[in-house]
């Protein structure tokens, strides 16, 4: 199955939850394919963009997932631009700041809101045109400075509710279990998918 993506953090996790299904994978960038624009309005729509141009260039079926930060005190921002925050070399350090910088700016306002969610939507496509998605979500805090290593994105200013870890502080298993990625896979799987 095509990974469709070109981030080698969101390939690796896919890779990773498709694993105990015995479904090996291979990223888009791997075999070549170029990049779909992702002109859709929502998450979903652009997990769709991707998992079908995908599946129709490489002629098998594709997992895409189109995923963000959704900031509540910031109007949902950096939402479905999540990515571009980071600019074209994709520096999610300074993305990050401008979270906090806005964040900043809010609560001066009077808005000390620091609640944040990640939504990932996950389109399973095949070559014939056939696709479906789904919809999943953590619910957390945004804290700084940006704790951990491991993850990717804005994983280092998350911490999910209920926990003490920022996803850049999780072991990827830690993460796996209660990410935005792994609700909606969960739900993928069990609509078409069965362990080995």
């Amino acid at each position: 199955m095509v990974a469709a993506s070109h981030n080698s953090g969101k390939v690796r996790e896919l890779a990773d939850l498709l694993r105990p299904y015995g479904i090996e994978t291979i990223g888009a960038a791997a075999l070549g394919l170029s990049e779909p624009e992702e002109t859709g309005s929502t998450f979903r729509a652009n997990a769709e963009i991707k998992a079908l141009a995908a599946a129709r260039a490489a002629g098998l079926p594709a997992l895409a997932d189109d995923s963000g930060l959704v900031v509540p005190a910031l109007g949902g921002a950096p939402g479905l631009h999540s990515a571009r925050w980071a600019g074209p070399t994709r520096d999610f350090a300074a993305a990050m700041a401008r979270v906090e910088r806005e964040l900043e700016a809010k609560a001066a306002e009077g808005t000390p809101d620091r609640s944040a969610h990640f939504l990932c939507a996950l389109a399973l496509a095949w070559p014939d045109g056939h696709v479906g998605s789904v919809e999943g979500r953590v619910y957390g805090t945004l804290v700084w400075p940006p704790r951990g290593t491991y993850g990717f994105g804005y994983d280092p200013i998350f911490v999910p509710d209920g926990g003490r870890l920022t996803f850049g502080e999780m072991e990827p298993a830690a993460k796996h279990a209660i990410s935005h990625r792994a609700d909606g896979f969960r739900q993928l799987a069990a609509a078409c998918l069965w362990p080995l």
